[in-house]
């Protein structure tokens, strides 16, 4: 549906984005996540037509749209604020962008009413815009946006406004509507767990470049750099000596946990023999009373946070350069820990990942 071929935009002598490659598929759920200012809206704007981009091109649907405005192209926003019309109610901000195309009133009226029904906003065609809740007027802007029947929707950080659980909610009706709509979504957001619900696929940048494009899960489990997998969740990063390479696969020797067996991921290079593994602090789980693992630690709790279903603990290993983090749920007692008590750790070897060295990928 969308193809980004060589694609950069400069801000004087600041690269927002930097020679960029990507495609992406109909119908997909496709999200831009990274740390704010790392160029994700600036692409966006360009999908849109808003911004002009310095070099390359941009292709929707088999047409090249880089020199189109954003009102010929067939995409439509749902921007942060929203921007609803506050003198206008639910049903004429809905309509609004249908003015221009000059339709049959029964004809405006019907494609007004499909997309509050899309949006469970039927029975609100009257309300003005003050007398609306924050998940109501996010639907609106949606409304908004899928009665002109765009082939690409674009959402610059849609939930970003709205409290923990009424966002944790509209995330599942947003994905719903995208299934029940079929139509290409691109998604905008910093918050990982957003991007990990959501997606069928993520592309992670940093400083206007790509890091890695891959499904929620492939991305979270096996991140294909330290960056990556820093911000995607928590990651224990361990310090390993290279002792054996063949064709896509590697052993390296990690401190107090022996010799491990990882997949080459793309890109990766050895300094010195020196490389990076992490574990996911998921991965690691406490061992209780007589409880026996192939793989087991000794360490020390050395800090505790109570987080309702989960605890999340800090044990120092004797030998490791850093402390690491673990993620215990709390049937056995994991919250009742006293720091300062010796536990005992297990591990899965399968469970390391190796990280590259950072890089920009075309996707």
């Amino acid at each position: 549906m969308i193809s980004i071929t060589g694609l950069s935009k400069y801000y004087g002598n600041y690269p927002a984005v930097s020679q960029m490659d990507l495609d992406i598929r109909a119908g997909e759920f496709f999200s831009l996540l990274g740390p704010s200012g790392c160029g994700k809206t600036t692409l966006l704007r360009m999908i849109a037509g808003f911004v002009e981009p310095s070099e390359g091109s941009i292709h929707i649907d088999g047409q090249d749209v880089t020199g189109l405005s954003a009102n010929r192209r067939p995409t439509n926003m749902v921007f942060q604020n929203y921007a609803i019309f506050p003198h206008l109610n639910v049903e004429e901000n809905v309509g609004y962008g249908l003015k221009r195309m000059r339709l049959e009133k029964a004809e405006e009226k019907r494609r007004i009413g499909e997309a509050l029904e899309q949006v469970r906003l039927s029975h609100l065609g009257g309300r003005r815009a003050h007398e609306l809740s924050g998940g109501q007027r996010q639907r609106v802007a949606l409304a908004r946006a899928l009665v002109m029947r765009p082939k690409v929707l674009l959402l610059d950080e849609p939930l970003s406004a709205l409290d923990k659980k009424l966002r944790e909610e509209m995330q599942v009706e947003l994905r719903s509507l995208q299934k029940a709509v079929g139509i290409t979504f691109i998604l905008v957001t910093h918050d990982q767990y957003e991007a990990l619900a959501m997606s069928d696929r993520i592309a992670v940048m940093f400083a206007g470049k790509l890091e890695q494009v891959a499904t929620p899960k492939e991305i979270y489990q096996r991140p294909r750099t330290r960056k990556v997998a820093d911000f995607l969740g928590g990651m224990n990063f361990l310090n390993a000596r290279l002792v054996g390479e063949r064709a896509g696969t590697v052993s390296v020797e990690a401190a107090k946990f022996g010799a491990v067996n990882l997949s080459k991921p793309q890109g990766f290079t050895a300094t010195n023999g020196h490389v990076t593994v992490g574990i996911r602090p998921e991965r690691l789980r406490l061992l209780w009373d007589d409880d026996r693992a192939e793989h087991e630690l000794i360490g020390r709790v050395e800090n505790r946070a109570y987080f309702g279903e989960v605890t999340h603990l800090t044990i120092g290993v004797e030998g490791l350069e850093q402390p690491l983090s673990i993620v215990e749920t709390n049937n056995f007692g994991a919250d009742d820990l006293p720091i300062g008590a010796d536990i005992r750790l297990a591990y899965d070897p399968d469970a390391f990942v190796l990280l590259a060295e950072d890089e920009a990928v075309k996707a």
